[in-house]
Order: C-alpha cells, then structure tokens, then sequence
C-alpha cells in the first residue's frame, strides 16, 4: 500500500502544495499554470484520493495532454534541493512514464475526453497509478486547493520560492520525493489493462459501482481466459455455407488447386505428407500432426468465398438478480462471473470463427413485462461497444413468450445457437435450434447442452468449474 499522511496544520499544507508545485519537470513552473494543476489536484481530493506532490501531479498532467515525450531543457534552481535527487526523478519516474505503452495509450484516451471531464478523467489515471506503484501522498483540504486555484499565480510562485530560501526543503517532501524514485525503480506495471479500458472507454467517470463491477468483470475474464487453450477445437462439417456476394465472379478462376492449407478433407491431403507415417511405432509423427492440425491440404479457390453463417442467441433471465451475490468459495459474485462468462465466450468465439459470418443477439428477458437487469444491460455496453458499433453484437429486451419465435426465424437462415442463463433450470425446445441451459444454482455453474447428453457434473472447485463450462460450451459451438 502507498503511503497516506494526514497533513492537519494549514501552514504545513500549503508549503507542502507549493513547494511540490516547483518540482515539475515536463514544463518549467510557471505562474499561469498553477490554477489547472490545483484543478487536477482538486479532482484527486474530491474523490477521497491522497494528493501526491503537486510537482508530479503536474508532470503527469503536461504529459497527458501536451502529449510531451521528453523533458524541458531548462530546470527551475532550487534551494536546498539535492541535484541528484532532480536526476534520479527525471530518469526513473519521468523517463520511465513517458516510455511506457500502457501509459501512452492512457493519454491518448484522456485527450479524446471534454474538457469537463479531463479533470476526473486525469484523477483516475493517478490514483491507478498511485495505488498500483505505491505513490506516496497527503491528504489535502479541497478548500484550500480552491483557494490556492483563485489566488494569484505569480504571488504563490514567488512564495514557493521564498519557502525555499527561507525554511528549506520541507523534509516530508524530500521523503516523498524519494519514495516515489524508489517505488517507480521497483514496479512491474506502470497501470494494468483494465485501468486503461476504463479510459478508453469512458467508464473512468462514470459511477464508482459500476467502475467496481466493470472492473471485477475485466479481472474475472482476464482468470477465464488464461485457463483456455490458444489453439481452437477441431470444427465439425461445415453447414449453412452461404456464397458471397461476387459481382464480377468472372475475374476469380474457380476450380483446380491454387494454395495449401492447413485444413481440408483426406480426398485433399498433400501426398508427401504421407512420408510422416511409420509403420512400427504409433502414435507417429503424422498422428502428431494431424492432431496439431500441421498437416497440409490442397485448398480450391472456391473455398475463399464461402462463409458460414451462425446466429448465437444469449437469452438473460430476470431471475439473475438472485444470482448478485457472493459466495464463499468464489473471489467474485456469481453475476460477475456470468458477464465475464460472456465475455470470454463472445471474443473468443469471434477470434476462432473469424472466417464465418456471425451475429449475436444478447436478449434480456422480461417474464411480466419488466425489465430488471438494466445494470447488467449497462455493464455488457461497455464490454462489447466495439461489436456494438460494428454490428456483430446487438442488446436488446425480448418478451419470454416471443423467445421461441424469434430463434425459430433466425433458424431459418443460419446455424442457430440459443444459451439459456438462468438462476433456475429452464426447459426449451426449438426446432433447428441448438439449444444450451447454464443454470447459476450453485457457486459452481451447471451446464446442459440438449444435443450432448445428460447436464454437466464438475468435481473441482468453483472457479475451476466455471473454466471447465466454459471450455466445453466453446467447444461445442466451434
């Protein structure tokens, strides 16, 4: 944990701010600028957060949004500072933000915001940063950080510098200043891949529970999607091929041969693959390869124009809102899980069906009328705003009683798969429709796939048996 101390005494606060206020390196202090770091400062503190020194405050800030990757030439002399402390923060803590990717995409994401937002926006950044890297602070009064934001610019600057002269360096400061070089020499990360989700996505301003839900869910699809393998199953028959659309079909040769693949039919295999078969030992080197999917086949031109198109239905039942809580044998709460469910399944899926034509349709049900997952609604827009806008996924409430309809129709003119989630068993049957039922009964799921057998039973540990679940719905689907 970062170091917070509670600065009680006026005096020592407000040397504390300005003195800090004279360390920034990215730009010299000047006296014009003291009012939008005291805003950026101001920010921190109405959301709870220790204030670090002002100087890095600073720094961070000019770095965002002066989009600055180096350091100004001139520095400002201070009295009493040690030289080799101004060094050791300017190539530790500065050198080392202004080359790092992760901050870097950071401030890209932050300059798209409005200037309403910048502020807040540049808070959150510093308080993941803070409390990630350990970044020491002081507890700071909004109201004199207002003050010092409407006071004169050139009197605080030249009461900063007097301070100095007078008192020296204030020595809490000068601890501060330390620790930041030593915390910044010893982090792995700078910021993690959730933190800048949030930015890019706008959801860094938004409401501090659905933050802490977003962030849950990123985090408990991160563990989900570790425990996956890289590699997708091996698909089944192709069905539902639909021919796209060529207008000028006669400019592509059609027929015969033209590449190899690493995917085909026996009829198609390459015939010097067949030097990899051994006769005495077995499993052989091509048993090995044709598991790996190394082996390789003559591909038709044809081929490159055919795609398969799928529909997946993800139908969410209002009995959900049971399922927000948390169980003792699980880090996080079982809706949690579910969206990180989702979410894992939804990407992967997409990564390893690329060549298909697919659509999913995440249906909120409403059983008498009312829709009560609009939080839930909430955090799935903001996992999936990219599909959103490119019109792979769409969110949308759907009556129970028009459900069967509405998958039979998508039927009709693509693979249809239907999940089912639910806090309690649900039966359905469709026509043409593959349909699958996760039940959230339990801290461990349970999951029934109609055309596979009796439901799942998993003997591990809960969290271990939301992988497993989802490894085998995925591996169905493909």
């Amino acid at each position: 944990m970062s170091p917070v101390i509670e600065i009680r005494d006026p005096a020592d606060l407000r040397q504390y701010l300005l003195q800090g206020f004279c360390l920034q390196r990215i730009v010299l202090p000047r006296a014009d600028r003291v009012a939008a770091v005291c805003d950026w400062a101001l920010a921190l503190a109405a959301e709870g957060e220790p204030v670090p020194p002002l100087g890095f405050v600073a720094d961070i800030g000019h770095a965002v949004f002066r989009a600055a990757t180096s350091l100004h030439a001139e520095t400002l002399e201070i009295a009493g500072w040690p030289a080799t402390l101004t060094r050791a923060y300017a190539d530790t803590v500065l050198g080392r933000l202004l080359a790092d990717s992760m901050f870097e995409r950071a401030g890209d994401a932050l300059r798209t915001y409005t200037s309403a937002d910048r502020a807040r926006g540049l808070a959150f950044l510093i308080a993941q940063l803070r409390n990630r890297v350990g970044i020491p602070g002081g507890q700071c009064s909004p109201s004199l950080l207002k003050t010092l934001r409407d006071a004169d610019g050139d009197e605080l600057l030249a009461e900063a510098i007097e301070s100095f002269h007078r008192v020296g360096p204030m020595p809490m400061l000068l601890d501060f200043q330390q620790q930041i070089v030593q915390a910044m020499r010893q982090a792995v990360d700078l910021l993690g891949a959730e933190d800048v989700f949030e930015l890019e996505r706008r959801t860094a301003v938004a409401a501090f529970g659905q933050r802490v839900a977003l962030r849950q869910t990123l985090q408990a699809a991160a563990v989900l999607d570790a425990t996956l393998p890289r590699q997708k199953p091996r698909t089944v028959g192709r069905r539902h091929e639909v021919a796209t659309n060529i207008r000028e079909d006669d400019l592509y040769p059609v027929g015969g041969y033209s590449s190899l693949s690493t995917r085909g039919s026996i009829e198609s295999l390459l015939h010097s693959q067949l030097v990899f078969m051994e006769k005495d030992d077995r499993p052989d080197l091509f048993d090995v390869k044709f598991l790996r999917d190394e082996l390789l086949y003559y591909a038709r031109d044809e081929n490159t124009f055919l795609r398969r198109r799928r529909t997946f239905l993800i139908a969410l039942w209002p009995d959900l809102t049971v399922s927000r809580r948390k169980d003792v044998e699980l880090p996080w709460q079982r809706i949690i899980l579910l969206l990180a469910f989702l979410d894992v399944a939804l990407h992967r899926s997409i990564d390893w069906l690329r060549a298909d034509s697919l659509t999913y349709e995440i249906l909120l049900i409403s059983t008498d009328g009312q829709y009560v997952l609009d939080t839930e609604q909430e955090l799935l827009e903001m996992l999936f705003r990219d599909q959103i806008d490119n019109g792979t996924v769409t969110i949308q409430p759907m009556p129970a009683a028009k459900l069967p309809t509405h998958a039979a129709l998508r039927s009709r003119r693509s693979l249809c798969h239907l999940l089912l989630a639910s806090a309690s068993p649900r039966e359905m049957h469709i026509d043409g429709v593959d349909v699958a039922r996760l039940t959230l009964d339990a801290p461990a799921p349970s999951l029934e796939i109609a055309a596979a057998g009796p439901p799942y039973a998993a003997e591990d540990t809960p969290l271990a048996c939301w992988t497993t679940t989802l490894e085998r719905l995925l591996t169905h689907w493909i």
